[in-house]
């Protein structure tokens, strides 16, 4: 993409993330990294799809802001909602397509060398548009199905959970043989209005992709690089696909939620507790449907918990010796400046219980896989359909 767009462009993008408190400090830059990694292909689709994911998904987050923050709790206490997005979310969401772009522009400039040595000096008018094209083909460049379907994928998962938590009545949970009823905002939870909001955000980024897509036109029809003219059928069959594909994204993620994701109750309001910048929550080894095993720390969960300021990844409470509390001495069981104490009532029962999941992933894990295997699956399929060597080089 030429500077003079994208500079301003990534400017704009800075402001508006800094003045509406979208992203945190170190989330800024992280998408400047990736604003960068988009604009240095030769194309525009890939930075206007990144432009229009962060716009698109920013504006559904803020619907009923105010309605969905009384929806679920932080894991500090206070109401909860969604929050500035971390470095981590921001390269969870787009990382996958970062690389893809970038092994793409290094296609497309592998292969406009090749037209420009079968340029002959002194013959001809010594355009390149004259000998190749750089225009995308039908039965070609898998890198740019995997760019849009990351961008349909992840853009259907949020508009999901951003307006499904919305919806009037319970989410289901999607990995239940009975389909049971979930509190919102519960891993895995699907309703219909969700599930038709995830299919609209996977539209938007398709749609765009195909206003931006430089598809092989009249003309570029045996030429270095180029292919014949895309008819109706296949852009039908491309828009479509893409499509369906995101939207199937969306679920992938719902599924892996659910089962890999700890979903924590709140057992006095019987509301789901959101970790800060999409981190897991603390509760403890011993509560109900707990399946962590495991009273350890690890040194990840401290760093993260530093960094985000929120409750680390495999946090759990760690019942200390230093801590433990004298036979008899009930009080200190309940010393507010005791850390190491149990999240529980007076009665000891713990006041946070895992609703659903296993206690394997975070939400930044669960997209970052979702995103991966979506968009090299994507690859995968279109390899199979176009009968062509799956490769990421010419």
């Amino acid at each position: 993409m030429k500077a003079i767009f994208a500079v301003p462009a990534t400017l704009l993008l800075v402001y508006r993330a800094h003045s509406r408190k979208s992203l945190t400090p170190a989330g800024i830059f992280a998408a400047v990294l990736t604003a960068i990694a988009h604009a240095v292909h030769p194309w525009n689709l890939p930075f206007v799809l990144l432009i229009v994911f962060f716009l698109a998904g920013t504006r559904v987050t803020h619907v009923k802001e105010n309605i969905k923050s009384t929806l679920t709790l932080h894991s500090r206490g206070t109401s909860g909602g969604e929050g500035p997005r971390t470095h981590v979310q921001v390269f969870a969401n787009s990382l996958t397509a970062s690389i893809l772009s970038l092994l793409h522009a290094y296609q497309l400039h592998t292969r406009k060398q090749a037209i420009l040595s079968q340029l002959v000096p002194g013959k001809g008018s010594g355009n390149i548009e004259d000998t190749g094209s750089l225009c995308f083909a039908w039965g070609g460049d898998l890198l740019v199905i995997g760019i849009i379907a990351n961008y349909a994928c992840v853009a259907a998962d949020t508009f999901s959970s951003e307006l499904g938590i919305l919806s009037k009545g319970q989410p289901r949970l999607i990995t239940s043989l009975t389909f049971r009823k979930v509190p919102r905002g519960t891993n895995g939870g699907v309703s219909a209005v969700g599930l038709a909001a995830g299919l609209m955000g996977s539209m938007v980024v398709v749609t765009t992709a195909m206003l931006f897509l430089p598809f092989c036109r009249e003309g570029t029809a045996g030429k270095l690089g180029g292919g014949p003219e895309w008819t109706n059928n296949q852009m039908r069959t491309l828009l479509l696909g893409l499509t369906a594909w995101g939207f199937l994204g969306s679920v992938v993620d719902s599924i892996l939620g659910g089962l890999f994701q700890a979903s924590v109750k709140d057992t006095r309001s019987g509301k789901i507790v959101e970790g800060e910048g999409g981190v897991k929550v603390l509760v403890s080894s011993d509560a109900p449907g707990t399946h962590t095993g495991s009273e350890h720390v690890s040194p990840q969960a401290e760093i993260k918990a530093a960094l985000l300021h929120g409750e680390g990844k495999d946090a759990v409470e760690q019942q200390g010796t230093g801590s433990a509390v004298a036979e008899g001495d009930a009080s200190s069981k309940y010393d507010p400046k005791d850390k190491h104490r149990r999240p529980s009532f007076g009665d000891e029962k713990p006041s946070r219980v895992v609703e659903n999941g296993w206690d394997l992933l975070d939400n930044n894990d669960v997209n970052f896989l979702m995103a991966f295997s979506m968009s090299v699956g994507a690859m995968v399929i279109a390899s199979w359909y176009w009968n062509v060597p799956f490769s990421v080089y010419p």
